[in-house]
Formats: C-alpha cells, sequence, structure tokens
C-alpha cells in the first residue's frame, strides 16, 4: 500500500471514526452515566469489534450480499429495530437507575457484537474495504482494519471522555434526564443519516 493511499486511509478513517454516529453517542452517554473507566470496556469492544468487522467483510461477507441482494435490506431493518431499542433505553435511563446494581455500561462482548447492528459501521466497513482493499487479500485487509482500530480508539476515547466530563453537570436528575432524551434523539437521527 503506498504512503499516498495510506494517508487517504488514515484520514477517512479518523473523519468516519470522530463524527457523532450512534457508537460515538452511546459512549458519551455511557461516559456521562457511569465515568471513562467502568466505560472502558464497551469502547474497547467497539473498537476491536470493528477491526473483526473490518477483516470479516474484507474476506468474504460483502460476496453474501451480492449473492443474495434482499440481505442487505434485511440488514437495515434489523440494524433500525435495534437501534430505535437501544435509544428507547437511554431515553428512559435516570439518575435512579444509575446508583442501581442493575444498571451497567455496555460490556466488551456486548459492544463488539453492536458493530454488526451499526448501519454507520456498516457503511464505514464497506466502504473502506471497497476503497482500500478491493483486491480483498489478507494483507489489504489487515493494514486497513490495523489503521482503522489505531486511528478509532482514540477518537472513541474522546468521545468518553467528554461524556465523563459532562458528569458534574448532569449531576442534577432534570439535566441527566434532558441529557438522556438529547442522546437518544441524536442517536435516532444518526441512524437515518446513515441509511441516506
Amino acid at each position: 500500500m503506498s504512503f499516498e493511499i495510506l494517508s487517504a486511509l488514515a484520514l477517512f478513517a479518523l473523519v468516519s471514526s470522530i463524527t457523532p454516529g450512534p457508537n460515538n453517542l452511546m459512549l458519551m452517554s455511557s461516559g456521562a452515566n457511569f465515568g471513562f473507566k467502568r466505560t472502558t470496556p464497551h469502547l474497547l469492544g467497539v473498537t476491536f469489534g470493528f477491526m473483526l468487522m473490518l477483516v470479516l467483510v474484507g474476506l468474504g461477507i460483502m460476496q453474501l450480499f451480492d449473492l443474495f441482494p434482499p440481505s442487505y435490506l434485511i440488514l437495515k431493518v434489523f440494524c433500525i429495530a435495534y437501534l430505535l431499542y437501544l435509544a428507547f433505553k437511554i431515553a428512559t435511563s435516570n439518575a435512579q437507575q444509575k446508583a442501581s446494581s442493575e444498571s451497567k455500561p455496555f460490556t466488551f462482548i456486548q459492544a463488539a457484537l453492536f458493530q454488526w447492528v451499526n448501519p454507520k459501521a456498516w457503511a464505514m466497513a464497506l466502504s473502506a474495504v471497497s476503497l482500500y482493499a478491493p483486491d480483498k487479500n489478507l494483507t489489504s485487509v489487515l493494514i486497513v482494519s490495523l489503521v482503522f482500530g489505531l486511528i478509532n480508539l482514540p477518537c472513541v476515547s474522546s468521545w468518553t471522555l467528554l461524556g465523563e466530563k459532562l458528569q458534574h453537570w448532569l449531576a442534577s436528575p432534570k439535566r441527566l434526564k434532558a441529557f438522556n432524551y438529547l442522546m437518544a434523539i441524536l442517536l435516532i437521527a444518526s441512524v437515518m443519516f446513515s441509511l441516506f
């Protein structure tokens, strides 16, 4: 992979990783509700789950969409339904649930699996593989995955840190409730924008 292509890939990874989307909004919400330390497994799951997704997409999953075109529509419908459910969960969380032992941030595995129902992750993975590993050979796909991992981790960490920095301001149950409603609305908006 030439330096020019690698630079373009790095820029694509930065822009797509730092901009708002379901992962970043959920990480900011989790950082605000649980703090950075408790959200760390979630943010690591996002990065490593997406890296694995890139590898699997690059090594063959794209061909499934070509062989069975309705599968892409089925995936979209499932993604939307699940993200609407998550938006509802975020909107209905509150300060009492925050203190409850039942309320927990995503685990590493949950966050990694979430990539498979995240429309923005699908768009990023399909675009990255198509543009930067069109031959789909293992080396190219692994380079794309590694570049995304190196750039994605600080990006998602910054969203989590931003959420944690808002904790003091969100100490008021009224503000926390308004924040959670806003995060739910933004999550729904990010889904709609990533579909079109």
